[in-house]
């Protein structure tokens, strides 16, 4: 490991001890790498405005910088066990090129505030991919709701409840991912407070340019106090995978009614083939395995948001127990993002088996159209309920899921999806 940036004169250190410490801390810098170079060049023209780096050193320091960074895209410079993290990994490469300038880059600044400054631009930038992401299932949903209906069974208790529509379907879906691509951006709006020059949490005794800082990284704002920054720590990394874990509860449904609709039982809906898999020793067998694990997706998120909140009995102030947080975040955004991104292709080419449909409506389904037409008629809904319920078997006589469909004129419903209303709502989220 290259020197360490807090090693004292006399002090040794113990291998077993600094893994420990360590951990997959390196590992999992390589994540936040760029953003910390981006923060570490906005510090430095920050120094430079007060003077305690030179124009020319600021200049020099600033190439070195874009330099470690296109080498660190490149894999020339490799992010590894050699360095205690991405952090010292930086200082020490300017160090190495520009001597003095390079250890001066540190002046003003804690590695409290440098994880802090490189997981929020982290976070703003995985919550933005989140709004897309969600405005892409829902504006895939929405278009396959806009197709001619088919009638599809609707079920409450899993029991087959009244005729329901693909369309209603889609859209009561795209709605739901709509929503969660407006959380996605209110949580992004929300943590957009630039923590950079609030060091160890108490500030500093030099008139750093916080505000270049924020400008230059595009932040909305400031995050004035050094002491909230530093109790921000966790709290904004868990309104994150709150705003993920939004969005997966809806994909968990979504998947659920599709592990239902493609068994042999139902039969409703047709996988891509890309999305299925063999089995190991039944021949016969394609297993719809995608789309079981987007169900399960929702769990590996769930648990780094619980994992994160169980390490913030903490008082105020840095605390180390908090460099846990980063391998939890990291595992349950990069999760839960992957799997919504196979969602728009799998909704777009999965087919519907029509007549399987329809096959499974059975005339009690027509029992509450008959207890809602008698009431408009006149008749006590309680008591149109009882007839329409002793008379349920005989409840589809002369009537079609069209019909049915058609006479379904409350908002929303199938004789007025308003898809027009989500779909102004989808394009003011994209605009």
């Amino acid at each position: 490991m290259s020197q360490l940036l807090w090693q004292k004169a006399g002090v040794a250190t113990n291998a077993r001890i600094m893994q420990f410490l360590a951990g997959e801390d390196v590992r999992l810098d390589n994540e936040f790498m760029l953003h910390d170079i981006t923060a570490s060049k906005a510090h430095v023209e920050g120094l430079a405005h007060i003077g305690v780096v030179s124009a020319d050193e600021a200049a020099a320091l600033k190439h070195e910088l874009d330099q470690l960074a296109d080498d660190f895209r490149d894999g020339r410079f490799v992010l590894d066990d050699r360095y205690e993290d991405g952090h010292s990994a930086i200082e020490a490469r300017l160090t190495e090129r520009l001597g003095d300038a390079g250890r001066r880059v540190h002046t003003g600044r804690s590695r409290n505030d440098q994880i802090l400054v490189a997981t929020r631009l982290w976070l703003k930038e995985r919550l933005l991919q989140l709004a897309s992401l969600c405005r892409q299932i829902a504006e895939v949903a929405l278009q396959r709701a806009a197709e001619p209906a088919l009638a599809l069974p609707g079920y409450t208790h899993l029991q087959r409840a009244v005729v329901s529509s693909t369309a209603m379907w889609l859209a009561g879906f795209a709605e739901g991912f709509i929503d969660d691509a407006e959380r996605a951006a209110q949580t992004a709006a929300w943590i957009d407070a630039n923590p950079l020059g609030t060091a160890a949490g108490y500030g500093v005794n030099l008139p750093l340019d916080r505000e270049h800082t924020t400008r230059q990284l595009g932040f909305d704002r400031m995050q004035v106090s050094p002491v909230y920054a530093q109790l921000s720590r966790g709290k904004f990394e868990m309104a994150a995978l709150e705003a993920l874990s939004s969005a997966m509860l809806d994909l968990r449904r979504l998947a659920w009614d599709l592990s239902l609709f493609t068994t042999a039982e139902f039969d409703f809906v047709r996988l891509p083939a890309e999305y299925t898999t063999g089995s190991s020793i039944m021949p016969n067998k394609r297993n719809p395995d995608v789309v079981e694990l987007l169900r399960a997706s929702y769990a590996p998120v769930a648990a780094a948001r619980s994992e994160i909140e169980q390490l913030l009995s903490l008082p105020s102030g840095y605390q180390r127990d908090l460099q846990f947080s980063k391998g939890a975040l990291v595992r349950g955004v990069s999760h839960g993002l992957m799997a919504l991104e196979l969602v728009p292709e799998l909704l777009a080419r999965m087919s519907w088996n029509e007549a399987a449909m329809r096959a499974a409506i059975e005339p009690a389904m027509y029992a509450t159209d008959v207890a809602i037409e008698q009431a408009a008629a006149g008749v006590p809904f309680r008591d149109a309920y009882r007839a329409a319920g002793e008379a349920a078997a005989s409840a589809g006589a002369g009537r079609t899921p069209e019909a049915s469909l058609a006479a379904r004129v409350s908002a929303g419903a199938a004789a007025d999806l308003r898809l027009d209303a989500l779909q102004r709502r989808l394009e003011r989220l994209q605009a």
